[in-house]
Formats: C-alpha cells, sequence, structure tokens
C-alpha cells in the first residue's frame, strides 16, 4: 500500500489514508461547493466525516472478525472502493474467509439500520437540507450495495470465492473470483470513461491491480504450501543483543557484509535489527544508542512451518528474513532469497512434471558411415 499516510493507530491496527482517497474527498467538496457555494462546502465536510466514519467502523468489522480466528490486523488502509483491512494472513478456512468478509457489510447494515430508526430516509443524492439520519442511511445503503458487488478483492468477491472454494478448491476458486473483478474493473473503467467520472476509474484501476495480485498470492502460497522451513532454512551467521551500540552493530554489519541480525538476549530472540533502523540514528548519536531502542519485533517460524504461510508473516512484518526457532532456541534464519529459491525449486519442478508427460518414446540414434 505505497501512497498511504499514516494517521493514527487505534487498538494495536495503524489507520492509513490512501492519496487517492484524498481525490475522493476533494471531489465530493467540489461538488457540494458547485452545488450551493460555502454553506454547502462545509455540509460537505460533515459528509466526509461520517463517511470516513462509516468506513473505518466497515473495516474493524472485518478486523474483529478476523481476530476471531486468531488472524491479527496490521494496518487498515482507506481507498476510494472503502478500505482494505490488511490481514496477517489468509484464512485457512473458506468459512472463516466468509465471515470475515461478511462482517464489514454487516457494521455497514447495522449503522443503516441504526440511522434508520433514528428517523433517517432515502435521499440521494445528500443536499444541504438533508439530516444527519438521511445521510447516514443513505451512504452506508450505498457502501453496502457497492461493497457486496461480487467484484474481487471487494466484500462480494471475497464472499464469492468463499463460497466457491470448497467445490473448486482455493485456486480455481480465485481464478474466477479474479476474472468476475475484472470484469467489473472494466464496466467501471468504461464507464468512467465515458462520463469522465474519475473516482470510477480509479476504482476500476484498483480493483483490476488489486484481483491481480491476489491471485498471484494464492498462486506462490499454494506451490509452497508443502514445502517446509526445515528445507529451505540458512544458518545464522551472526547476531547482536539488545545493549550492544548502533554502530558497533554496524561495523559488524559493514564486517560481515550483511543487512539484518536477530537480536538475541539469554539465547532467546527478542527482536531484529535491519540496515534502515541504523540508518535513521544519527551517526553522532550510535555510539550512545543501544540495538535496543531501534530493534523491531519479529515474528518467529518453526522449522516444520510450510513456507507458504512463513512468506505471508515476513510479507505482514515486511522482515528480510525470520529467525527459526525450535524448543526455544534459535536454529537458523528464513531469508527472503530463501524463499525465492524454494519457489523456483517449485516452478522448475513443476516444469519437470510437464516434460515427464509429454515424452514420446524413446528413440535410438544411429550414426551411420
Amino acid at each position: 500500500m505505497g501512497w498511504s499516510i499514516p494517521i493514527l493507530r487505534v487498538a494495536g491496527i495503524q489507520l492509513r489514508i490512501h492519496i487517492t482517497f484524498l481525490l475522493l474527498i476533494a471531489w465530493i467538496a467540489f461538488a457540494y461547493y458547485a452545488q450551493g457555494g460555502s454553506p454547502a462546502a462545509i455540509g460537505g465536510v460533515l459528509f466526509i466525516l461520517l463517511l470516513f466514519a462509516c468506513v473505518v467502523l466497515h473495516e474493524f468489522g472485518h478486523a474483529l472478525a478476523g481476530k476471531a480466528f486468531g488472524i491479527n490486523t496490521p494496518d487498515i488502509t482507506l481507498l476510494p472502493i472503502g478500505g482494505v483491512a490488511r490481514l496477517e494472513r489468509i484464512p485457512d478456512e473458506p468459512v472463516q474467509e466468509l465471515v470475515i468478509a461478511a462482517a464489514g457489510p454487516a457494521v455497514t447494515a447495522l449503522i443503516a439500520l441504526g440511522a434508520f430508526i433514528g428517523g433517517g430516509s432515502w435521499d440521494y443524492p445528500p443536499t444541504t437540507k438533508t439530516s444527519i439520519p438521511d445521510v447516514l442511511f443513505t451512504m452506508n445503503v450505498v457502501l453496502l450495495l457497492f461493497n457486496l458487488l461480487p467484484a474481487f478483492p471487494m466484500d462480494g468477491g471475497r464472499i464469492v470465492r468463499a463460497l466457491l472454494t470448497e467445490r473448486y478448491g482455493p485456486i480455481r476458486a480465485t481464478q474466477i473470483a479474479v476474472g468476475l473483478g475484472k470484469i467489473f474493473a472494466v464496466l467501471f473503467g468504461i464507464f468512467g470513461l465515458f462520463s469522465f467520472n474519475i473516482i470510477l476509474i480509479v476504482i476500476a484501476f484498483f480493483i483490476f491491480v488489486g484481483a491481480d495480485a491476489e491471485s498471484r498470492g494464492v498462486l506462490v502460497k499454494a506451490m509452497l504450501g508443502h514445502v517446509r522451513v526445515r528445507d529451505l532454512m540458512s544458518p545464522s551467521h551472526g547476531l547482536v543483543s539488545p545493549a550492544m551500540s548502533v554502530y558497533d552493530a554496524a561495523e559488524q554489519m559493514l564486517r560481515e557484509r550483511r543487512l539484518a541480525y536477530p537480536v538475541l538476549e539469554n539465547g532467546r530472540v527478542v527482536g531484529l535489527l535491519a540496515e534502515p533502523a541504523v540508518g535513521r540514528v544519527p551517526p553522532n548519536e550510535r555510539r550512545l544508542t543501544p540495538v535496543s531502542k531501534v530493534m523491531r519485533d519479529v515474528e518467529t517460524v518453526a522449522p516444520d512451518d510450510d513456507l507458504g504461510r512463513a512468506l505471508q508473516a515476513m510479507g505482514s512484518r515486511d522482515v528480510p528474513m525470520l529467525p527459526v526457532v525450535q524448543d526455544g532456541a534459535m536454529i537458523g534464519v528464513l531469508l527472503r532469497s530463501d524463499v525465492m529459491r524454494g519457489l523456483r525449486l517449485q516452478e522448475l519442478e513443476a516444469s519437470q512434471k510437464l516434460t515427464s508427460s509429454w515424452r514420446g518414446p524413446d528413440k535410438q540414434i544411429e550414426v551411420g558411415a
């Protein structure tokens, strides 16, 4: 989620706004200003704040449902398509994905119901005379209907994938959902071009790119799912302690030509030190700054964990390595290059099987005079 701005942290979840969401805000503000000048613009600001709150609550619905299944949410990014609650991993069971995908629309439906009970009615598009319950009801009905479109990776598309996974398996179900998502993306894009609606074009872009990225992620996980961490892990060639100065850690990086180290205290992994963290410490402060001040939390993996899950942990934490721990002791590390090596080997294995399936009858080669 590049081009996103962190704004605040709630319950351990980082809230971020993508710059394209700011474009949506600007478009709404302009539309209200064109409708009635400054008084309408003030109403537009109120509308934006309500929209912001409703989208955040919608995404927290996903996050809380994920937490019920032991899946944390590092951050939520607001986009023109609504928002993205980035889960640490894809749910293991289709029913889990179904519940998590449906939780956001369920929250939106509850907000719409509460607004209706409070006096809300359908008033689209909202005007400067529209009451707050009317705005909330209308806004959330639109959000609900839009999010339930079967356009993967939106909520409706994820619900479709979850329902298809039981019958077709995760790869085929994802391919079908991605195909639907791309069809909707093209339709949105065409309509946006002919109606000169830049927001629809941006939405189409995010749906198309998001569907493609999710498809690749599922394929990679499927390819690496039966490979174990122990098959590809590397021996640990160095470590640092929390009490070591950042200067000494940087000297060790230069000496050993490495960009990251596990941080161990009394034989236990307590964090990870990577070169970017060292670079953020001013040179004149590195001798007095301990590694404990700049190291980051890191998730560990066991040697029997599958490589697909390890890859998800590496991606969610955005770290170049994961310590491999067995019985409380670190026995090695898993590097990004190790994961890429595993993926290349799986691709090679698949191509070898394909070659074997096409092998014709053995032919003798005769060499004549």
